[in-house]
């Protein structure tokens, strides 16, 4: 493996040492820069720091498919930045099957505001990634084991304001497994591809949608392809309250006496 990237014909980014933390938070701000993704002042180096640690494991886990600054900033810096809009400030999210830490380690670097914690069911990546955060100088919990257990012990206090899943599961499984659990967390704000729509469609057949409503929030184009990544948000259907029973119509008035 190696952490370097080829400049591309229009203008992508330049080659970066795999040992040089500073040229890669430049070229990560340079790509993001000809992306028109907004980063807030100072983030490169903490991005540089995370990226360059997920590539090293990636070496012996397969955590990622973007190891390379121009898909790092196009797939993965653009999914943290469409949901980091959608989050108010200090909000608690948990990413759900977080594999190497995407996208929960960059909304926790571009939003310092949000109580982020990470969750996957798969021991191995859980503890590559609670290496990796620690490794990068991130202090972010990281939970092992399924992310339904872990939010339904949650009390009302330290409940999850947003679930945050990104390729993890089809629409459908998703909601099979927080449906059931939709009172005990505020939102699901999924990353879905192209066909989100036939998921939608399955998950309605299937009557996975009576909790709650899904809609969509956002979407961007997914450099390189015609197709464009979606957010998703799935809440709790609001219970209203039936209306109260209409009152007896009063007693008719008296007929007017006639003139004479």
């Amino acid at each position: 493996m190696s952490s370097t990237t080829s400049g591309t014909p229009d203008g992508g980014p330049p080659p970066v040492g795999p040992l040089d933390p500073s040229a890669l938070a430049g070229a990560i701000r340079a790509e993001c820069e000809r992306l028109s993704l907004p980063l807030p002042a100072g983030v490169e180096a903490g991005l540089a720091a995370y990226a360059m640690r997920l590539w090293a494991w990636n070496e012996r886990l397969n955590l990622t498919r973007h190891t390379d600054v121009e898909r790092f900033v196009s797939r993965d810096i653009a999914d943290a930045v469409a949901v980091a809009g959608h989050l108010a400030a200090g909000e608690r999210i948990l990413d759900v099957g977080t594999g190497g830490g995407l996208p929960g380690v960059l909304l926790a670097i571009l939003r310092p505001d949000l109580k982020v914690e990470l969750s996957d069911s798969v021991a191995k990546k859980a503890k590559a990634v609670r290496a990796i955060v620690a490794e990068a100088g991130l202090s972010i919990p990281v939970h092992e084991g399924a992310a339904q257990e872990l939010v339904s012990r949650r009390g009302e206090k330290d409940r999850f304001d947003a679930l945050v899943i990104r390729a993890v599961a089809p629409l459908i499984k998703l909601l099979n497994w927080f449906e059931p659990l939709a009172d005990h967390y505020g939102r699901m704000l999924i990353i879905k591809g192209p066909r989100w729509e036939e998921e939608n469609g399955e998950a309605r057949h299937r009557g996975w949608v009576k909790q709650v409503t899904v809609r969509r929030v956002a979407s961007w184009p997914i450099r390189g392809s015609d197709n464009e990544s979606v957010l998703l948000e799935v809440r709790r259907r609001e219970i209203r309250e039936p209306s109260p029973a209409p009152t007896s119509a009063p007693p008719p008035a008296p007929p007017s006496p006639r003139k004479r």
